[in-house]
């Protein structure tokens, strides 16, 4: 039995850095955001230390956030920012994403 070809597909392969819901939810809070410290992050996306570390670090390392470390008094406090980099990545990503709802409504 001959198998049908799959249809081209609607939009350029999404962005993996951000894909991932706990980086997307960072990208996303971070641009609504002027900056947001660690533990912001941490209650906003429901989610624990490790994972924010983690998927921050990513972001970090693609140069999509910007990460200052230092201390207030004697304790350590960690602010994100979301760069220049970061905000046309997600640009990019949410106009790929509009694109394949728009497809898939008009079907």
């Amino acid at each position: 039995m001959a198998r049908t070809p799959r249809s081209s597909p609607v939009a350029p392969a999404l962005d993996r850095t951000i894909h991932e819901p706990i980086r997307l939810g960072i990208i996303s809070a971070l641009a609504v955001n002027a900056s947001l410290s660690f533990n912001d992050l941490k209650q906003r996306l429901d989610t624990t230390d490790g994972n924010v570390s983690v998927h921050a670090r990513k972001l970090e390392d693609a140069g999509f956030v910007s990460c200052h470390k230092g201390f207030e008094g004697r304790v350590p406090h960690t602010e994100y920012k979301l760069t220049a980099a970061g905000r046309k990545a997600m640009d990019r990503y949410f106009t790929q994403m509009t694109a394949i709802i728009e497809a898939a409504r008009s079907k």
